[in-house]
């Protein structure tokens, strides 16, 4: 990637981008494991559980990482259902077990004879994992830290509750590969450009701004970006204000394709409190990426990464 300035990554000539990746669905690992069970490990809740089948595995949290990690360590065939947020080609076929949102159904999981149940603080709720748990089905937790520094401990804590730990190494081997090499294409050269990210969901009257902990922040940041959000202040999710938008003063607008599509596209976007009077709504520099992608976090991080530096710097070259 060449060297490009603040005038160049956030100016009038760049435009509207769509981050994609250039590979659409998950790359198991090859050779594919055989689970060696069983695993006795400790979940992220306190409780020690111990893991006797693979068989039929049920992955499940709010970004679909989980799942994710679990086809990317070559054990896709055993999954037997998704979350709203699982969207990849290899399981978008399965059947939902968040039929509300992204609220998880006891019967709907029950009703597919799990044998193991990975999940993280992210879904619930509580008393759903309870009803799991009370029906004999091994429930693991895993932490629910969105970074680029926690994708190689979830990937160990998925590998290990499936009893694949050495299939985990090889995957963290990969996945931090393709991390490092898209980090280290970022540009060296001028001024960071400043990138808010905006949850919004049109149809649902939802618009938030992202700060220091949200996830998205850290993508941001991976492509040598300054995440808007962050630098005034903010943690997490807040409301989306004209005030603290136009306080932020992105370059560029980060959105989810979904979230951008419900609001009417870019045009849509503009019209929202604030947008339209910083740099990137008077240059109309808004980039989105797919829901299951941006604040995935899991077997594709890496490529993630390099998807999202491209839609901000290469219209720019």
């Amino acid at each position: 990637m060449s060297e490009i300035g603040p005038e160049t990554a956030a100016g009038p000539g760049c435009g509207a981008a769509t981050a994609t990746l250039k590979t659409e669905d998950v790359t198991p690992l090859d050779p594919r494991p055989t689970p060696k069970l069983p695993a006795t490990v400790d979940s992220a809740d306190g409780r020690e559980v111990t893991v006797t089948s693979a068989d039929r595995i049920l992955a499940v949290n709010l970004y679909g990482s989980l799942a994710e990690l679990v086809f990317s360590l070559g054990l896709g065939d055993r999954v037997i259902g998704r979350d709203t947020s699982t969207t990849f080609p290899a399981a978008a076929g399965l059947p939902l077990v968040t039929p509300q949102g992204h609220d998880l159904s006891a019967e709907a999981m029950l009703d597919l004879n799990p044998t193991v149940l990975i999940a993280d603080a992210s879904i619930g709720p509580p008393k759903v994992l309870d009803q799991v748990r009370a029906a004999g089905i091994p429930v693991v937790i895993v932490d629910d830290e969105q970074t680029l520094q926690a994708v190689p401990r979830h990937v160990r804590a998925v590998a290990a509750a499936l009893g694949v730990p050495e299939a985990g190494e090889r995957l963290v081997t990969r996945v931090q590969s393709e991390i490092d090499t898209a980090r280290a294409s970022a540009p060296k050269s001028g001024t960071a450009p400043r990138i808010a990210f905006l949850y919004v969901r049109g149809t649902a009257g939802v618009f938030l701004i992202g700060g220091r902990g949200a996830g998205s922040d850290a993508m941001i940041e991976a492509i040598g970006a300054v995440d808007a959000g962050s630098a005034i202040g903010l943690k997490k999710f807040r409301p989306l204000t004209s005030e603290g938008l136009i306080n932020a003063a992105p370059e560029v607008i980060l959105v989810m394709t979904e979230g951008l599509t419900s609001v009417g596209g870019v045009d849509g976007l503009l019209k929202l409190p604030g947008v339209a009077q910083t740099p990137a709504g008077a240059n109309r520099r808004i980039v989105d990426m797919d829901d299951g992608i941006l604040l995935n976090f899991g077997g594709r991080t890496g490529q993630a990464v390099a998807a999202l530096a491209e839609a901000v710097y290469g219209p720019c070259r």
